[in-house]
């Protein structure tokens, strides 16, 4: 078992990746699949993966990524997607744990009234689905580099020309896009805040 601290120290964003390394699809499944195991509020899962694995493809998110080449030289760009109406996903995340009986058809309404009544807020359904979308995002981030793959989160990009070129449902908003692949050069270390600056006991 690959150790996770080892996992965290090392994981670094990549930038320079070697153009000729392809990822299959299996495997990029096997990875999305372990980020969408990321917690999330409710469990609701808010978070939905488009994934770009040609060249072709790529060279279209190319100029929505202002032109960063990392984008046609991994081996996938994943637009990470946050699900704005995650509220609609209650039956199907609690449905089968009544099922199997280990919740009530009882609590379940009343979880169910407590998401929906919270989903009556626009800026909720927006907040949930930017902070949940990136705790899986992360989780996709650690789980390539336990396969020995490099990814690097991109923030910078426009994001209404990629939902008007990858006609992009409504119900997602657009978080990052992520490359994914092979090196060709280890990425350089990045300074840390030292702990006594991030963290305060009260």
């Amino acid at each position: 078992m690959t150790n996770f601290f080892e996992v965290a120290e090392s994981r670094r964003s990549t930038k320079v990746y070697d153009p000729n390394y392809k990822i299959s699809r299996e495997e990029l499944t096997e990875i999305l699949a372990f980020a969408g195991k990321a917690p999330s509020a409710w469990n609701l899962q808010h978070w939905k993966f488009m994934v770009f694995d040609n060249k072709e493809v790529q060279q279209k998110v190319l100029p929505i990524a202002y032109n960063q080449q990392q984008v046609v030289d991994a081996s996938a760009v994943i637009a990470v997607l946050g699900d704005l109406e995650a509220n609609k996903n209650v039956d199907a995340v609690f449905g089968p744990a009544v099922e199997a009986g280990f919740m009530t058809p009882e609590i379940k309404e009343a979880l169910n009234q407590q998401i929906q009544g919270a989903y009556q807020s626009e800026q909720v359904a927006r907040d949930s689905a930017f902070s949940n979308a990136s705790l899986a995002a992360m989780q996709l981030m650690l789980t390539a580099k336990a396969k020995g793959l490099d990814t690097c989160p991109i923030g910078g990009f426009d994001p209404a020309q990629l939902v008007k070129e990858f006609n992009i449902s409504d119900r997602y908003v657009p978080v990052m896009l992520m490359t994914i692949g092979k090196p060709l050069q280890e990425a350089r270390p990045s300074n840390r805040l030292d702990a006594d600056k991030i963290i305060e006991f009260v």
